[in-house]
């Protein structure tokens, strides 16, 4: 199975905080699944950080970096066709960052692993609980 993480996926995992279900954990856990982490989670988190709304313990630069090669999670790159799928996509959710997970995951056939129950509205594959 391929899964794309989202953002609050990614650090829960990364933190092992209890807030991650154990069903997720599970699905990234497994060694026959391929997990993603999108370009957007980076991007996402560095704006957060820098509003003040985030705090990664730390410092910026370097975080992801260490945390993607100690966890061997694989960023799945943007594309032109994941940006196409978004002129189409319906406004269900108005994040724009998911809204870029939710194109990537229907355009690679993806089960996004997210407590964002917003996500169900596209009919996607969610797992979380």
């Amino acid at each position: 199975m391929k899964l794309l993480l989202d953002t609050h996926t990614v650090l829960w995992f990364w933190w092992d905080d209890p807030n991650l279900s154990p069903t997720a954990k599970a699905a990234i856990l497994n060694l026959e699944n391929q997990v993603l982490v999108s370009r957007a989670v980076p991007w996402e988190v560095a704006i957060k950080v820098s509003l003040k709304k985030l705090d990664i313990g730390g410092s910026y630069p370097g975080f992801f970096a260490q945390h993607m090669l100690r966890s061997g999670l694989r960023y799945l790159e943007t594309h032109d066709d994941h940006l196409a799928a978004l002129t189409t996509l319906p406004f269900h959710h108005r994040d724009p960052f998911d809204r870029l997970m939710i194109a990537q995951a229907f355009v690679n056939t993806l089960h996004v692993v997210s407590a964002d129950e917003a996500f169900d509205a596209y009919g996607m594959s969610r797992i979380w609980s």
